[in-house]
């Protein structure tokens, strides 16, 4: 108990102290106004890409349902914001109802669609996503149509994001040691074991599959927020592509990685900003290259752990 107090504890402190470097770069203006930009968007595809890990490495399911998700989010966020007073209280209540509108979609398209494995249950998420984007696009007044909705507050900055982003990644990791999390891995590593020892195999799916979700969801409020605009053309499968490359370049179950890939591939593009039509062709080399030496990702499965630290200081007591 007094082990995992002192964890928790040396964790806040480097949270804490990684958000005050950043703030105070930020206020000496070392870090400028496009880098904190940079820096936004990293924690936001970072939180999606968080989602994505718990569906695909930890519970072993392909899914392709990201930017259905995360549209649902930044819809539900611009809709509900712009009919309520402009307050933290009303930001803060759209993002729970866009999070909770993501969580029962994804329960009535899971039941069916988590039973299929494989290409298969990719193909079927992708189509769920383009259902969304498809209906998104006519949902007349409501969603505006193809031209989208404009003037959405600007509420997302790179403290609320780091926030979000921090708070979302405990959750997750919770999720995982616990109970059901235990019972996911197992699912992962083999379905029909699992189902022989009483775990029921789909229900743990279901709720996998809803909590990435809903925290995709969350994202795409946070996007919305960000951007101030948000039309169908932002949620395509390209978006869904780019969460799946953080998380396989991060390694899949590696909460650790994903977030090390986000913040790699976040300042890749910053810095290939100049590069023009090339960019692109350089940003791929990259990314072949880390698969072809490391094709299990760059951490593959492996988690960084503060207890380890201290099983290695008392090992050494213990001689």
């Amino acid at each position: 108990m007094k082990k995992n107090l002192k964890t928790n504890l040396i964790w806040l402190a480097i949270i804490a102290v990684v958000y005050a470097i950043l703030l105070a770069l930020i206020v000496a203006g070392i870090i400028n106004a496009f880098v904190a930009q940079i820096i936004t968007q990293i924690g936001i595809n970072l939180i999606v890409a968080v989602g994505l890990n718990l569906v695909i490495g930890f519970t072993g399911q392909f899914s392709f349902g990201s930017a259905g998700f995360m549209a649902i989010g930044a819809y539900t966020s611009a809709i509900v914001t712009a009919r309520m007073a402009p307050t933290w209280g009303s930001i803060f209540l759209s993002m729970l109802i866009g999070a909770i509108v993501a969580g029962v979609v994804a329960v009535i398209v899971g039941y069916p669609t988590l039973r299929l494995k494989g290409d298969y249950l990719a193909i079927a998420t992708l189509g769920v996503s383009e259902i969304i984007r498809i209906l998104i696009m006519n949902g007349g007044d409501l969603t505006n149509g193809a031209a989208g909705l404009s003037g959405i507050i600007l509420f997302t900055d790179w403290g609320m994001t780091f926030i979000f982003a921090v708070v979302i990644i405990i959750l997750i990791l919770n999720f995982i040691n616990s109970p059901s999390g235990r019972a996911t891995l197992s699912v992962r590593e083999d379905e029909i074991a699992s189902e022989s020892m009483g775990v029921n195999v789909t229900r743990v799916k279901v709720i996998a599959f809803t909590l990435g979700a809903m925290v995709t969801a969350v994202a795409g409020s946070l996007y919305a927020g960000f951007i101030g605009t948000v039309t169908p053309k932002d949620f395509t499968w390209m978006k869904s592509v780019d969460a799946l490359i953080i998380v396989v370049l991060g390694g899949l179950g590696s909460i650790t990685g994903t977030v090390i890939a986000a913040i790699i591939l976040g300042l890749l593009n910053m810095f290939l900003q100049d590069f023009g039509a090339i960019r692109m062709i350089i940003y791929s080399l990259v990314l072949i290259l880390v698969m072809i030496f490391r094709p299990g990702g760059l951490l593959g499965t492996w988690e960084f752990k503060i207890s380890r630290f201290f099983n290695k200081k008392e090992k050494k007591e213990a001689k």
